[in-house]
Order: C-alpha cells, then sequence, then structure tokens
C-alpha cells in the first residue's frame, strides 16, 4: 500500500523548502510519496523542487501542468496518484502538523472512510490580524475545527476543504469519473473558485463516508491580500457569480431576462448593508459580503449559454 501526499503550487518558491521538510516529517503507517504539481509558476520552482527531490527522506516527485488553473492542477494530482491507495491534499500555503498523515491512513484504512478531512488552523505570525476580522469570517479563509472529537459527516453543515482532505483513490478509479469540476476553476493568483465545495457535495451525493477527524491538522498562512475588506466581498461575488450561471434553475417568469426575485433580493441586501454601514453597526461587511453574493448571482443567470 503507498499514500501519495499532494500538493499544487503557484509562484510560492520561497515556502518550498520548509513545506516538504514539514511533509517529510510526518510519520505515517504505510509508505508515502510526496507529488508536486507545478502550475506554470514563474519563479524559481522548478529548481527548487529539483533540488529537494535529490534530497534524503520521503521520496518526492514533481510535474509540470500546464494547463493554468487549480482544477486543472488538482486533477493532474488525482491522475498522478491513481495507482496509490490513499491521496492526501494540502495547500502550499500551509504547514503540517504532527500526526496528520497517521490519522488520516487511520480514518480510511481502520474506520472505513472514503474521505477524510481535519481541522485548519489560521496562522496570523506574519501578518497580523486585523481588528474588523472576527471569527465568524474565518471560513471565508478556508478555516475548518468542527471540535475536538471525530464524527462521521451527514450533511453539509460540517464541510471539510482541500486545504486539508485525503481521498480513498478508489473513489477516482470507479465510473462515473469523479474529478474536480472545470467551471469552478480558479487561474493563478486570482480570486474565486469553489472547486473543493463541490467536490464535497458531489462525495455527499454519492454516499460516499466522510469523516472528520481533528488528528489531521494543518497551519494555514494567510497572505495581506487576503486580509482586506474588498477580498470577501470579491470572493462572495465570484461565489455567487458561479450560482446563479450553473447552479440555479431556469425560471419562466423573467424581466429583461432576469428573475425579479433576484433584483428584490439583491436590492434589499444592499439597501441593508448600506443601512448597516451608515449606523456603525456590527455585521455590516458581512452584509455587504449578501449583496455582493446577490449581485453576483444576478450578473451569473444574466451570462448562462454565453459561455
Amino acid at each position: 500500500m503507498i499514500l501519495t501526499y499532494a500538493f499544487c503550487t503557484y509562484n510560492r518558491a520561497d515556502r518550498l523548502e520548509a513545506l516538504v521538510a514539514a511533509m517529510r516529517a510526518q510519520t505515517c503507517p504505510i509508505p508515502f510519496e510526496i507529488l508536486a504539481v507545478n502550475n506554470n509558476s514563474r519563479d524559481t520552482t522548478t529548481e527548487v523542487l529539483a533540488r529537494l527531490a535529490a534530497m534524503p527522506g520521503a521520496p518526492l516527485r514533481w510535474v509540470t501542468e500546464s494547463t493554468q488553473g487549480i482544477v486543472a492542477a488538482r486533477n493532474r494530482a488525482i491522475e498522478e496518484s491513481l495507482d496509490s491507495d490513499i491521496m492526501v491534499f494540502i495547500d502550499d500555503d500551509e504547514m503540517p502538523l504532527p500526526g496528520l498523515l497517521e490519522a488520516a491512513a487511520h480514518a480510511i484504512l481502520d474506520e472505513g472512510a472514503d474521505c477524510a478531512g481535519g481541522r485548519v488552523a489560521m496562522d496570523f505570525s506574519q501578518h497580523a490580524r486585523p481588528p474588523w476580522l472576527g471569527d465568524e469570517l474565518l471560513g471565508f479563509l478556508a478555516a475548518v475545527d468542527h471540535g475536538p472529537d471525530a464524527f462521521w459527516i451527514t450533511d453539509d453543515s460540517t464541510p471539510v476543504w482541500t486545504a486539508n482532505i485525503a481521498y480513498a483513490m478508489k473513489l477516482f478509479r470507479a465510473p462515473p469519473e469523479l474529478r474536480f469540476d472545470k467551471r469552478y476553476d480558479r487561474k493563478g493568483s486570482a480570486i474565486g473558485g469553489g472547486e473543493d465545495g463541490i467536490m464535497f457535495r458531489a462525495l455527499m451525493e454519492r454516499g460516499a463516508r466522510i469523516r472528520y477527524c481533528p488528528g489531521m491538522a494543518v497551519l494555514h498562512a494567510v497572505e495581506p491580500w487576503r486580509l482586506q475588506r474588498a477580498y470577501f466581498l470579491k470572493l462572495h461575488y465570484c461565489a455567487g457569480l458561479r450560482r446563479g450561471r450553473y447552479q440555479l434553475p431556469s425560471y419562466s417568469r423573467t424581466v429583461l431576462g432576469m428573475p425579479p426575485f433576484l433584483v428584490s433580493q439583491f436590492l434589499r441586501q444592499s439597501a441593508s448593508a448600506l443601512h448597516m454601514q451608515l449606523a456603525g453597526r456590527p455585521g455590516a461587511l458581512r452584509q455587504a459580503m449578501n449583496a455582493t453574493n446577490a449581485l453576483g448571482c444576478l450578473v451569473g443567470y444574466g451570462q448562462r449559454g454565453k459561455e
């Protein structure tokens, strides 16, 4: 048996040495390899990966995925790992904490999970957390903490993300083909995506056994550009755009091609956000995020059939 510990990377050469060292420091009940998928990085990523591959420890192999985008990179990782029994994803802006691979392997090999995910804790040691960034917003930076106890996930109220997730590779070898959805792509340093949320829902719909494992834990380094209010607004606009384009049903009642309820929803959310902002009420940013999401839904619905 073998486990593949995979990460996709784009222009983060300065983080790779510490990341690979932390990955190699993991203990695991079965042999594991490290897989790096370079997604057309323009910095010294390939040189760093070549050097790290020659160093002792768990073997590191790396490939370059020439199709730009996180979906292509993640799907390339799947293709490269089809001969493995387990694949574990981590992001290139994170650090695994001790015990992660042991917990992941235990969930899949001993507890019978098809998928297992764990905690993603925010690391503000390099860039200070802004005073306005409340705990209720950390989930939009990929934070995950569903408590200290393991449990089976039975609905979408406790999701797990590809920032820290393990898959039994039989999921991807069985028909019909299961892959990350290219409609929910994110290219380069763009904002948005959502491909891992769609994968999570696809697994739920297929009846996969999904386990939350607090022993799987990573530290997520938050870059300064994500610590801006504008980031949260753009993130929600992009999520709404994809929902309107791909997820909402086609409505028979429209005005100028738009469902009236989407228009009124956007107007209500925007009016509420403006009122809260002018009154200085707490939660104004969260309400503004709702408004930009509603705007994205409107725009996305209007883009149907124009791709």
